[in-house]
């Protein structure tokens, strides 16, 4: 089998140290914060995860930038050039041109290097739903998936990756044009909180609302038991903005009312947080449906 690296982005919102575990290859994207330019490094070094949350708190505001072409084909270049050949995993098109920017430098960098191969894959997927998938893939390669059989695993398995979120702060939804500044008013006045999932075309789509953080939080884990499937053999990730306690409830309601096999907790980072804001619980596994 001829060697391969698996590649994702700073979308994952995996741990530096479980990136690092899993032998990936991190691009960190962009996020911009009061006119100066940070890059979402998985360890954080150029903005604490704390630091972001505590200045959007504070009434910043963030906004991304994808991946381009160039920088793409900064990366992949190298990794060619040692006879490796590329499985990169990207993050959601329906959320981010990162993809379509990928599949360019691809294009010409298989042209360049024709003796090597280069997949890069839809991950259809945000935050740690993306890693989720990542992390699966990783197990594909390790029992000897060679890279298009790896390839083909994502695409086929990607649909039944489903995410569950819920947002503390309408306004962030407002920003980002999923609801009408009307609806924000209205539901924060009245305790709205909604839960969205991410269709099977990647993008995040509003399912329902809810009053009541708490109620918000057990949606989350309904939406699960409708669909998971042997929950007993699954690794459940949970991603929080900001959010320690909450994820906590819901990784142990996830424990105990399901037997998963473990729960693997870690912060949204900013690229994600920069639309989802402070206090979003977003919950991923496998299932039947997205």
């Amino acid at each position: 089998m001829e060697p391969y690296i698996i590649i994702t982005d700073s979308a994952v919102d995996l741990s530096a140290e479980m990136a690092q575990e899993l032998d990936l290859m991190i691009i960190p994207l962009t996020f911009t914060m009061a006119g100066k330019d940070y890059r979402n490094y998985l360890d954080e070094r150029e903005m604490s995860t704390k630091e972001f949350y505590r200045r959007i708190r504070a009434g910043e505001t963030a906004t991304t930038a994808q991946i381009n072409t160039m920088e793409f084909t900064e990366v992949f270049t190298p990794v060619l050039q040692s006879g490796t050949d590329i499985l990169y995993i990207a993050f959601s098109s329906g959320l981010s041109g990162t993809y379509n920017a990928a599949c360019l430098a691809a294009q010409e960098l298989r042209e360049k290097f024709p003796d090597r191969k280069i997949f890069v894959v839809d991950s259809r997927a945000a935050s740690m739903g993306q890693g989720l998938l990542v992390y699966h893939t990783v197990r594909q390669k390790r029992s000897g998936y060679p890279i298009e059989e790896a390839a083909r695993w994502v695409e086929e398995h990607r649909d039944s990756l489903c995410h569950w979120f819920t947002v503390d702060d309408l306004n962030h939804l407002k920003r980002g044009g999923r609801i009408s500044s009307a609806a924000a008013l209205f539901g924060t006045m009245l305790g709205i909180k909604p839960v969205l999932h991410v269709d099977d075309d990647g993008h995040l789509i509003p399912v329902e609302k809810v009053r009541g953080r708490r109620a918000s939080l057990d949606a989350l884990l309904s939406h699960m038991e409708q669909t998971i499937t042997t929950p007993e053999e699954q690794v459940i990730f949970i991603s929080h903005g900001d959010s320690l306690q909450d994820a906590q409830y819901v990784a142990e309601q996830c424990r105990s009312r399901f037997g998963v096999q473990d729960v693997i907790l870690h912060e949204i980072g900013p690229v994600i947080g920069a639309h989802s804001g402070p206090g979003t619980i977003a919950l991923f596994f496998l299932g039947t449906r997205k």
